[in-house]
């Protein structure tokens, strides 16, 4: 059994500022994934997405010292990887139409929110009532969320209409925020996760 798995996130970041490369890639195995679809559901890119996320954790490792003890690496990640796909789109890398959209999300989520998150928990939360759901519906909402397919590619790929697709999508979403609602501490994660569209 791999003891890395079993340990917290600030045992594994104490490994980390001590060049633990078993440490680094447990941090990287819990987070890179949840990172990547962060980033790219906000600049809908994946190439870019993948460069970023990668730019992401090669600066975590090579400057593992600047992350404070009291920061959880979750919210660490969050932070940095938004403050990277704002540097992004200032340099007029992405689409512009994004821009308003990444501008609410900063403005509403504050450093000081994202530390009292712990998002691993979080996660686990969000993917274990997603299993939950009817196994067409699971289907349907994985597609759209977790691979970023829209309601067109999701419909061909399944063999279903559009309309079918985007009431099953709403349908998992309505059950998904219902069964989340008390979680309100949590609530700007599941928004951004959660998107409404």
């Amino acid at each position: 059994m791999n003891t890395y798995k079993v340990l917290t996130d600030s045992n594994l970041v104490s490994l980390l500022k001590q060049r633990d490369r078993n440490a680094f890639a447990e941090i990287y195995d819990r987070y890179s994934m949840m990172i990547y679809y962060k980033v790219n559901q906000m600049l809908r890119d994946e190439n870019a997405a993948k460069d970023l996320v990668q730019d992401l954790f090669t600066s975590i490792w090579e400057k593992s010292d600047l992350i404070r003890d009291n920061v959880g690496i979750s919210s660490y990640l969050y932070v940095a990887s938004r403050n990277r796909v704002l540097n992004y789109i200032q340099k007029g890398k992405t689409k512009s139409d994004y821009l308003a959209e990444i501008g609410k999300y900063s403005l509403q989520v504050s450093d000081e929110t994202l530390e009292k998150l712990d998002e691993k928990d979080l996660m686990l939360l969000i993917t274990s009532e997603i299993a939950k759901l009817p196994a067409k519906m699971r289907e349907v909402f994985e597609l759209s969320r977790l691979e970023d397919l829209s309601h067109r590619e999701i419909a061909e790929r399944l063999n279903l209409s559009e309309s079918t697709v985007k009431k099953q999508v709403q349908n998992a979403l309505k059950i998904l925020k219902v069964r989340l609602a008390h979680y309100n501490s949590l609530g700007i994660m599941l928004l951004i996760f959660l998107r409404s569209n």
